[in-house]
């Protein structure tokens, strides 16, 4: 008998893989926890039934939510991420020398825990010295922070709906607004243009943030496994525009071997299709 793992994407749309084995599931104080191996995508895992990461693509989603900020300002050296408990992006962020700390806010331990186990490929640096792993609501952490704690905050959330559902309100991003340097950057996933659930929610993170910073963009990278495979991220900052202010040839020197992003790219990212500017704009 097949094991397959089906996504409802729509009420008419459905994302299935062919499942080798469910290695593992458990109910956490906050949601459903499951990890699956597949010969497509390797091992992947799932909360409340809705794909995460897998071991295939994930180097798409962690470049893109790392890399553009770091590209604009290499100058950064203190970091706020929240959410993130699968270690990708953290991962990438400890390949920067120049950082000097890195606070991981995850408001469900066992997420974090089972990702060691099961997916070494991102959690691998949680343990690096710089970072500070605090097991909390990112909401409550961000209202109790110090103003101009952090020169980057990344919001590598899960959907508005749930434990992730306060990281998309104003109040939060008046958090982080408050939080940042000076010279500050937002970076968040900011879900997909395409299906109405995630377009809706979409156009509500971008227009809080529009109106929170003086400098706000959307950027998209193509992560095939998550609904319609077409995903934005928000870039906010006090000071820097990703494209006019980006440092690129310094980013360069680094020489930081990547899979999905590079300076090309950087600028080509934020071409956006015209119906997803249109819907970006259309509440002005």
């Amino acid at each position: 008998m097949e094991l397959w793992y089906t996504e409802q994407w729509t009420d008419e749309v459905r994302f299935s893989i062919k499942v080798n084995a469910h290695l593992h599931t458990e109910k956490s104080p906050f949601q459903q926890i499951d990890v699956f191996d597949s010969q497509e995508f390797g091992k992947f895992f799932t909360l409340d039934g809705l794909m995460m990461v897998t071991e295939k693509d994930e180097f798409i989603y962690h470049d893109m939510i790392t890399h553009i900020a770091m590209a604009t300002n290499p100058s950064i050296k203190r970091v706020l991420v929240i959410g993130a408990g699968d270690g990708g992006t953290v991962r990438e962020l400890t390949r920067y020398k120049t950082i000097e700390h890195i606070d991981m806010v995850e408001i469900d331990e066992r997420v974090v825990r089972v990702c060691e186990q099961y997916l070494p490929v991102t959690a691998c640096n949680l343990t690096d010295p710089r970072v500070s792993l605090i097991f909390d609501d990112g909401l409550k952490f961000a209202a109790l922070a110090k103003k101009g704690s952090y020169d980057l905050i990344i919001v590598d959330s899960t959907d508005p709906i749930g434990p992730g559902e306060g990281l998309f309100t104003i109040d939060f991003y008046n958090h982080c607004y408050r939080i940042l340097s000076d010279e500050g950057i937002l970076v968040n996933q900011n879900e997909s243009p395409y299906f109405p659930f995630n377009r809706r929610e979409m156009k509500r993170a971008f227009s809080k943030i529009r109106n929170t910073f003086p400098i706000a963009r959307a950027y998209q990278a193509h992560i095939p496994t998550y609904p319609s495979g077409h995903w934005l991220f928000g870039f906010a900052s006090k000071k820097f525009d990703p494209l006019k202010d980006a440092q690129l040839d310094a980013w360069e020197a680094l020489g930081l071997k990547t899979k999905y992003y590079n300076t090309a790219l950087h600028t080509g990212a934020f071409a956006l299709p015209t119906y997803v500017k249109e819907l970006l704009t259309e509440d002005e």
